[in-house]
């Protein structure tokens, strides 16, 4: 028996690879003679470079502090993968989540936090001298349109009395002008999304995702999508972009700088071999927090079920929750946390023991 362990990270609880490796341990187990191979996923959000870190040989984390969400300093790494020969220098994989994302807020911050954190962990990889970036813009804390990442690459943003504009979707709506003169120049850029989001409108990323964020007001997340649109404007970006609203604009502002926008799990799994580990497989173990009636739209759990259906291997699924609205006709055995801990709270509080479990499960079940 060949199995695979691909899992994303359990939103906010427990890292991709600690749950993979809860998962096989849980397997192990029941069928101790099996091959286990983990393979944690991402989709370009949390996780991001943990997955790149677990899947690479030879990667090294190079630590660095940037200003974060919250107002304050966040010590955190960008992930340095080997030189190849199409990225002579190195690859720099690098996470929002970690830099200026949600989970590192107390409280929300719909008008102040920014995407400065990211742009400065970016710019200390430009420093390093990669040749590529692969950047992972999920779990953004902020509706900033990227205003605050390029502003640590270069950029300056000012208003109609020739001020500095402030940080954030309060300084985005004061934004008159655009100076790209001191913008750096963008390597090769890969930008790792499941959103397909325009920027502006009624599916962008003030009015779809900004009450995530703490932008619950209509009339305030009007004011924001109207500054979105200004940006796109003084950007020479079209607002249209599938993907631009992705991370509250950051998407956009990366088109803007001259980065190719992809689907976060495909380009994940390109890069970390996942076809390859499946190729043999006969089972594959996936999962998420949260397996709901969006997960079929390009989320891990299904993408590595479509990826095992190719290879002719069965799918598992473990999830925290399994909604009732969901789909799991793609897998031949799911079981959720929650069902084996009695309860979402005990789910919650010691996660990798019940993955630990939903792997015997699964490894009686698949």
């Amino acid at each position: 028996m060949r199995a695979v362990f691909a899992p994303d990270s359990f939103k906010g609880t427990i890292t991709a690879a600690d749950a993979a490796r809860a998962l096989a341990d849980g397997w192990r187990e029941k069928d101790p003679d099996a091959e286990l191979v983990l393979r944690p996923m991402a989709d370009g959000g949390e996780g991001t470079v943990a997955a790149f870190e677990a899947a690479v040989p030879g990667a090294q984390r190079m630590p660095v502090t940037v200003d974060g969400p919250a107002g304050r300093p966040v010590d955190t790494s960008w992930l340095l993968l080997p030189a190849s020969d199409d990225a002579p220098n190195g690859t720099a994989v690098i996470d929002l989540a970690s830099t200026s994302g949600i989970e590192l807020l107390d409280e929300l911050r719909p008008w102040d936090a920014d995407s400065s954190g990211f742009g400065q962990a970016i710019a200390a990889a430009l420093d390093h001298g990669v040749s590529r970036l692969v950047l992972g813009i999920g779990s953004s804390a902020s509706t900033d349109g990227g205003t605050g990442m390029l502003r640590a690459l270069g950029a300056r943003f000012v208003t109609a009395a020739g001020a500095e504009a402030g940080p954030g979707a309060r300084g985005l709506t004061e934004i008159a002008s655009i100076d790209l003169r001191s913008l750096r120049t963008a390597p090769e850029t890969l930008v790792l999304s499941d959103v397909t989001n325009p920027l502006t409108g009624p599916r962008g990323a003030a009015e779809v995702f900004g009450p995530q964020k703490g932008l619950t007001d209509a009339a305030d997340r009007a004011s924001v999508d109207a500054a979105l649109t200004n940006l796109a404007d003084l950007l020479g970006l079209d607002a249209g972009t599938p993907g631009a609203g992705a991370a509250g604009g950051v998407g956009g502002a990366l088109v803007a700088w001259g980065a190719r926008l992809l689907p976060g799990a495909g380009e994940v799994a390109r890069l970390i071999g996942l076809t390859d580990a499946i190729a043999a497989a006969d089972v594959v173990v996936t999962g998420e927090g949260s397996y709901d009636g969006q997960s079929g739209d390009g989320k891990v759990p299904s993408f590595v079920a479509a990826v095992a259906a190719d290879a002719g291997a069965r799918a598992a699924l473990a999830a925290g929750r399994i909604t009732a609205d969901s789909d799991t006709s793609l897998f031949t055995a799911a079981v959720s946390l929650t069902e084996v801990a009695g309860s979402a709270a005990s789910a919650l509080s010691d996660p990798a023991r019940w993955l630990r479990v939903a792997g015997r499960v699964l490894a009686e079940r698949a």
